[in-house]
């Protein structure tokens, strides 16, 4: 049979892996953080200021545990604190976008899309889809035909629905709740950006404090 122990003054702390603020916000404990105390101290805790969002912050800021461990502290010198998981939080202050010119969106558009085209063709062309798929139709019907729509037009149709399949998405309707290959790139991608961030501003945090 477990035995539970009950410590009093004893709370759990995680650090979010990274949220988003607006300039000139203040971030509060709950922001940063999800925390497990009890009901007396709760909404103290999360209701703790921790930083404010100056003009001088860039659009990336790294709140480290030790920072909020020194401000809960200032509450209560008692308060045993229990840190699980990421020991920063990235805040990521979002500043106001300005709309993107429909000109503009439209020649990216157009871009993409004939440079997309012209990737298919040359790939077909380095691997001499039209010669295979003339070669076929001759040893079914036993015709030589130039142009075989009887596989080309099937062919065009199966490149596009399988585009759809392979990365999920028709429009911004995602097919299922599975992450297309593009999304998980995307998401190593950001994991690997984030970690160097963190890293990056450890090694500045250190540089200033040897120069102090």
């Amino acid at each position: 049979m477990w035995e539970v122990i009950k410590i009093e003054n004893t709370i759990y702390l995680r650090m979010r892996h990274r949220i988003q603020v607006r300039p000139h916000d203040k971030v509060f404990l709950n922001d940063v953080a999800q925390i497990i105390a009890e009901e007396s101290m709760d909404k103290e805790l999360n209701k703790l200021f921790i930083y404010q969002v100056s003009d001088q912050d860039q659009n990336i800021i790294i709140i480290d545990v030790t920072r909020v461990i020194k401000e809960i502290l200032k509450l209560d010198r008692t308060i045993n604190i229990q840190t699980l998981g990421p020991m920063q939080t990235i805040v990521e202050v979002v500043y106001k976008k300005k709309g993107a010119a429909l000109p503009l969106f439209l020649l990216i558009w157009f871009l993409l899309f004939i440079g997309a085209a012209l990737a298919i063709m040359n790939f077909h062309e380095d691997v001499s889809m039209q010669a295979v798929q003339q070669r076929i139709y001759t040893i079914i019907t036993g015709k030589v035909e130039k142009k075989p729509l009887l596989f080309q037009i099937p062919y065009s149709l199966g490149l596009g629905l399988g585009m759809i399949i392979f990365f999920n998405h028709v429009f911004k309707k995602r097919l299922n709740e599975e992450p297309s290959p593009l999304e998980v790139e995307m998401f190593n991608y950001q994991q690997d950006l984030d970690q160097y961030v963190i890293m990056n501003e450890n090694k500045e945090s250190m540089k200033k404090l040897d120069d102090h």
